[in-house]
């Protein structure tokens, strides 16, 4: 890996995954190889031992870095404390169970690295999902409400694995659960987005933090207050400059 500053910065949430994060770590750097990155691991609140485990594999590893939070504030916090923290200019999140395969983040992150500076976020969208039926469908049922009233042309808004520009992600106002409403978001803060089918495994180790009811209720209470941010979300940036090529034409 590069030592200059990263181009990349793998931001991953983790709450009591101390038995993933070795294997999660190697399979991040097996495929990032290709690109100057770091690794942002954020430990929420764990009670176990996450944060000693990471603290070990950093004695080795320069590019692993460690944020805390004394008690768990959930995912989009973690999330938003990693982007804060981070170096690079490109952003790549996913979860830290191993459900979110490293090797989509080449894919995830190519059409940030291209200039376009419109696209903002690159989603991933699960394709093959190893989640029990109830889960599939608590996330089917939550994702066509969320579609039918964001408008957000996103099937799986639920998925870790996005990429997106670090400077964009900080224009948009922080509220809970944020994670699972970026697409809507950076539209509405007048930003492109992409959509990129993405793999997923079944948990490494562990369990899942989260129940179905916690997630529904959540998505049902979060709705009203995206809905109304989107309505006074205003543009913050200013479009790129059009030049005129040689005809003269814009």
């Amino acid at each position: 890996m590069n030592t200059s500053q990263p181009d990349i910065s793998i931001v991953v949430p983790m709450k009591n995954e101390s038995e993933n994060v070795g294997r999660l770590v190697q399979d991040i750097e097996t495929a990032c190889a290709a690109f100057a990155f770091e690794i942002v691991l954020i430990d929420d609140g764990s009670t176990d031992d996450t944060a000693d485990v990471i603290r070990g594999l950093q004695e080795t590893r320069p590019h692993l870095r460690l944020i805390q939070h004394p008690t768990s504030g959930g995912q989009s916090s973690a999330v938003h404390s990693g982007v804060q923290v981070a170096s690079a200019p490109i952003i790549c999140t996913m979860d830290g169970d191993g459900q979110n395969p490293p090797s989509n983040v080449p894919n995830l992150v190519a059409p940030l690295l291209k200039d376009d500076p419109e696209l903002g976020l690159v989603a991933g969208q699960r394709v093959g999902r190893q989640d029990t039926l109830s889960k599939k469908w608590a996330s089917k049922f939550a994702n066509g409400l969320r579609s039918a009233i964001l408008k957000d042309d996103t099937r799986d808004t639920g998925c870790g694995l996005k990429a997106f520009r670090r400077d964009a992600f900080l224009e948009i106002p922080y509220f809970n659960n944020m994670h699972r409403y970026l697409p809507a978001m950076f539209k509405a803060y007048g930003w492109k987005v992409a959509h990129e089918d993405v793999t997923h495994a079944a948990r490494m180790a562990g369990r899942s933090n989260y129940s179905n009811l916690q997630r529904a209720w959540a998505g049902i209470h979060d709705l009203i207050g995206v809905s109304w941010l989107i309505k006074r979300a205003k543009r913050a940036r200013p479009m790129p400059e059009r030049r005129p090529d040689a005809t003269g034409q814009e």
